[in-house]
Parts: structure tokens; sequence; C-alpha cells
């Protein structure tokens, strides 16, 4: 299996005012590689893939499992009898292909040029035909859970999140997803080049420990909040999800369908919540009048 890092040789480039000056070097570089998913009953012939996404190798077994999980294939570790790492067709051996067993009476998936699973290390509903091909309903009721954060804890979780990130330290370039206790205690961190793929590496770990539904939990992303990843921590039965950048319409329409908080913007001491404040404490949850702003600006804190 692939390095989550990789060395590479650069030329530095230094500017100095009207100076410049080139040398080679090494760099460390985030692996990027692609993982195939099989999924299929046990016994019989090869199993069909299901799903190509680029990724950063490890944990490959949690990344599959997850990505089962939030895409509705199968509810939790239950539904699968074997997954396991496979070397592929490629020489030498790259080991980039899982192959997922069901387990008996799960039904198998099934695929059409209308529900394309091929994703990439950016995006992981590219693929698919439309906005209603993704919108998987959850069998939690993510609304009903009670569970409420303090507004300090919030703030204190991306600074706690980058702490961890070892991968990012060396190479600058990984996408993390750490899932947090409400008291802001780190139950489990995953990093790779693609945001949809670090939140699958959580679920899986979450599935394959039996932890399903993940209630009472802050999912924190380094990146964006987009629809695919409110609705996989929807599909994880995640009541709060937080990211330290934007959010776009979809996901918030999404959380406020699902009674999440999705709370954007988490830099600092001031954020966001965009849906779901009344998870918050202390948040006023009356909306205000809509003001015009520049595009861009105005609404960041």
């Amino acid at each position: 299996m692939g390095r989550v890092t990789q060395r590479r040789g650069i030329v530095r480039v230094t500017v100095d005012g009207a100076e410049v000056s080139a040398a080679p070097g090494p760099d460390t570089l985030a692996a990027e590689e692609p993982l195939e998913i099989r999924v299929g009953p046990a016994g019989g012939g090869p199993r069909p893939p299901l799903a190509v996404t680029m990724r950063t190798p490890g944990d490959d077994l949690d990344l599959a499992i997850g990505f089962l999980v939030t895409e509705g294939v199968v509810r939790d570790a239950e539904d699968v009898r074997t997954a396991q790492l496979c070397a592929g067709d490629q020489e030498p051996n790259t080991y980039n292909v899982v192959d997922v067993a069901l387990s008996p009476g799960v039904p198998a998936p099934v695929t059409d040029p209308s529900r394309n699973f091929y994703t990439t290390s950016s995006c992981g509903v590219c693929g698919k035909a439309s906005i209603d091909a993704v919108r998987t309903r959850s069998r939690f009721d993510v609304a009903a859970d009670p569970v409420t954060v303090a507004p300090a804890v919030l703030a204190a979780l991306p600074d706690a999140l980058r702490r961890r990130q070892r991968a990012f330290a060396t190479t600058g370039g990984l996408h993390a997803a750490g899932l947090f206790t409400a008291a802001g205690e780190l139950v489990c961190l995953r990093e790779d080049v693609g945001r949809h793929n670090a939140v699958d590496k959580v679920v899986g770990w979450a599935a394959r420990q039996g932890r399903l539904p993940l209630a009472g939990h802050v999912l924190v992303v380094s990146g964006r909040a987009s629809f695919e990843l409110c609705q996989k921590a929807w599909m994880a039965g995640i009541p709060v999800l937080a990211a330290v950048s934007a959010p776009s319409t979809l996901a918030v329409d999404l959380a406020e369908e699902a009674g999440m908080t999705l709370v954007g913007f988490l830099r600092g001491p001031t954020f966001n919540a965009y849906a779901g404040a009344q998870r918050v404490d202390g948040a006023a949850p009356a909306a205000a009048a809509p003001t015009a702003a520049a595009p861009g600006r105005g609404s960041r804190p």
C-alpha cells in the first residue's frame, strides 16, 4: 500500500527584491492514489466495482465502510461479512482495492448510469445525476438529539484538530475530520486529500467500533461545509457539524431538513450558526432581517 506522504525532488525559488535564487532540494507531499471499492454478496464470482475515489492511502477499510454507510448501501458493520484490502490488477501491487462481501440478506447496491459513484478527492458527488439521487434519508432521528455545546468548546475545536494533524504538519496538503464529544474531547481524527474521504474514514471507524449512531457528538472539518459532508454527518447520526470555512446553501438547507446544527467560519472566538442554533449554549435562535452584502463579504465573523 502507498504511503501517506512521499518525498519528491523540487527546485526551491526564493525572491528577495530583484534577486532570484534557485536550488534543488526535497519536499514532502501528501500521497494521492485511487481506491476501488467492490461490493457484492459473499460467495459466487468476483464482486463488481461500485466506486473509485482518489484518496490518501491509509485507513482504507474505514474509508470503504464509511462510504457504504454514508451512501446508504449498508446500515452498519453488521451488514458487512468481510472487508479486505486486495492487490488489484496493477503491477507492482499497490493494494488499491477494497473488496466488501455483504452479510446474508443485505441487498447488493444497484448501479446504473444515472447514479455514477465515481468520485474525486475534491467532491464526493460530482458523478451523481441530480441532487435527488444523493439526498439519502438517514435512519437516525438527529433532530431529537438533545445535546448542547458551549461556545467556548466549539471555538477551541479547530486548534485541537490542527494540533493533531501530523500529516498536515508535514505536507500542508491534507484535510482533516475530527469527531469530538460535546465537552471537546477528541474521539477520532482522520486525514485525507479529500474532505469527504476524511469524513468517511471517521464514520467507517465508528461503524467498525459499533458506535453508530454518533449521538451527542460534534464533527469538525478543516475546510468548507458542503452538501455531501452534511449528508454524511446525518447518515452517521451526528447532530453537530462545524467547519472552519463557509457552508453552501444546500448544506444549510439539508441541515435544517435533518434538524442538525451547522456551524461555519469557526475561527477564533466568533463563528456563525447557520442551522440548529439552539444547540449552542446561549445562542439566540431568533432570525435577524437579511441585509445586502458584497459577494464574499459581510457574513463572515
